[in-house]
């Protein structure tokens, strides 16, 4: 699936770029609306995430002309703009969605998802992860380990939910930090192995735990649950 990004500033755009990739999506980037509406004509995305502070053209403009030759493409709005009025502007002249910088890359992964979510072989959706003995229900937002009900904060879920989604892959701690917490966090924060400390806690069994550290890399979600 190819999306378009159309964002002004430099470091967002390549965060943006490399997590998009890394998660199979195809990417192409626009620094200006103009630019922007050139992409549109020459390679058609399936998905725009938009900026509304831009150069030339904003945000709106750009999603006006969008609307005016596809009613259906999907686009998120992202600013740092938090005002109500904004969001109703951009909701009105078709957005499909609407985030806030600073965000965390998980959130924008999930909305993705949610607007470009194939239906299924039986016509719904998946909604749920499951990795070795753990299973997660995204819909009620539940845990469980060999059929025992863990009972998760918010930001557990959303960690185990990313881990989960790369299962065996080795995860640094800055992916994982830009993945569920969002760019804006300091990267020498020791925010990832408070959490993944509390989450192995919460779902060792017999001394054995789903989540390994490798050591000098980061941790990964074992298909297998290892000690």
């Amino acid at each position: 699936m190819n999306i378009l990004v159309v964002e002004d500033e430099a470091l967002i755009t390549d965060f943006l770029r490399r997590g998009l990739e890394a998660e199979g999506y195809a990417v192409d980037t626009a620094a200006r609306g103009e630019d922007a509406l050139a992409c549109l004509r020459g390679r058609p995305p399936d998905l725009v995430i938009l900026d509304v502070m831009l150069p030339g053209m904003d945000g709106f403009e750009v999603l006006g002309a969008i609307r005016a030759s596809d009613a259906d493409l999907p686009v998120i709005m992202l600013t740092a703009r938090g005002e109500i009025a904004d969001r109703v502007r951009g909701l009105d002249l078709g957005a499909t969605d609407y985030l806030g910088k600073p965000f965390a890359f998980a959130e924008l992964l999930a909305r993705i998802r949610a607007r470009t979510r194939r239906p299924a072989q039986n016509g719904t959706p998946a909604s749920s992860l499951s990795v070795g003995p753990v299973t997660l229900d995204l819909l009620a937002r539940e845990a469980d380990i060999d059929g025992r009900r863990v009972e998760l904060s918010a930001r557990e879920f959303a960690l185990l939910a990313y881990l989960m989604r790369h299962p065996g892959q080795v995860l640094s701690r800055q992916q994982i930090l830009n993945g569920v917490w969002g760019y804006t966090f300091d990267p020498r924060s020791n925010l990832v192995d408070v959490y993944v400390g509390y989450l192995r806690r919460k779902l060792t069994t017999n001394g054995c735990s789903p989540i390994e550290t490798v050591r000098g890399m980061g941790y990964r979600m074992a298909r297998e649950r290892t000690a």
